[in-house]
């Protein structure tokens, strides 16, 4: 495969810049900078005082990342990182890059557990980066959690991420399903799970397409997971405990009805920024 690597007759930044826009990248300017900061292993803002030109092998590193982005891979797995709640995570393919739409889960989880020196116990289903119970563990410092996902090179990541951050000591993964191998019950329950119909995989963005299809396949309904964690996740639940479910657009009402329907009370949803729903709370 041959690297296309612009004649240096123009800036870098600006080839990079037409590149990106030309594959239909929405913000070309910001993610070459951001590339440029990544290829030259410096912080973006230090862009400014550095020289345009780069040296044939800096080139070649930098547009190696553009040409990456310009067949649609995602610039989280190009970088690595992905800010998540103010916090930088490490992201690879083995993992669902963490979304904004995401927080609004943390958000509602430290809302509803406002005290923040209460000794909870906390449990991540399907855990991918750890960015949910990570997140929510860095606010509150009596925090134990406990993420359980199924793949083991995810489960590498969001250890990683568990140092990375400084919360290994109060924060375990384990390798198994949502319905087997965890034991005790939790006062916060996180789930982020997937939720896309199969029939609507190959319509999503083409980023999409380099993330694991399990952490976004949610089967011929796209209720599969639901259905899943409705089944066992009672027995998980102290009395006052909370799950905080994400769910997609248009699913609020089935989702509801499902863990009704399993004896659970959804005590609300809470919107995005679109006005969507996106966060069902769930109580036994």
């Amino acid at each position: 495969m041959t690297l296309h690597v612009p004649a240096q007759r123009e800036p870098p930044l600006q080839a990079a810049v037409e590149m990106l826009r030309a594959a239909g990248i929405e913000s070309p300017r910001r993610e070459a900078r951001l590339l440029l900061a990544h290829s030259l292993h410096v912080l973006p803002g230090e862009l400014v005082s550095r020289p345009v030109a780069l040296s044939t092998s800096e080139a070649v590193d930098f547009f190696g990342f553009v040409n990456r982005r310009c067949k649609r891979e995602p610039l989280a797995y190009i970088t690595g990182r992905r800010e998540f709640w103010s916090l930088e995570f490490s992201v690879s393919p083995s993992v669902l890059i963490p979304r904004p739409e995401t927080e609004i889960l943390v958000e509602t989880a430290l809302r509803e557990f406002s005290q923040p020196n209460a000794p909870l116990r906390v449990l991540d289903l399907g855990t991918g980066s750890g960015c949910l119970l990570l997140a929510f563990a860095s606010e509150r410092q009596y925090a134990q959690g406990l993420g359980v996902e199924r793949s083991e090179s995810a489960l590498s990541v969001a250890r990683q991420n568990a140092r990375a951050l400084s919360l290994g000591n109060r924060v375990k993964f384990c390798c198994c399903d949502w319905n087997s191998g965890i034991e005790g019950q939790f006062d916060v329950v996180f789930a982020n799970p997937p939720y896309v119909r199969s029939s609507d995989l190959r319509q999503l963005e083409p980023e999409l397409a380099y993330e694991p299809v399990c952490a976004l396949d949610g089967g011929v309904d796209g209720l599969d997971a639901y259905r899943e964690i409705a089944e066992s996740v009672r027995r998980l639940l102290n009395p006052r405990a909370a799950l905080f479910l994400e769910i997609g657009e248009g699913q609020a009402n089935p989702v509801q009805s499902i863990f009704v329907t399993h004896g659970l009370h959804v005590s609300g949803t809470v919107r995005d920024l679109a006005g969507i729903p996106r966060c069902v709370i769930i109580r036994a």
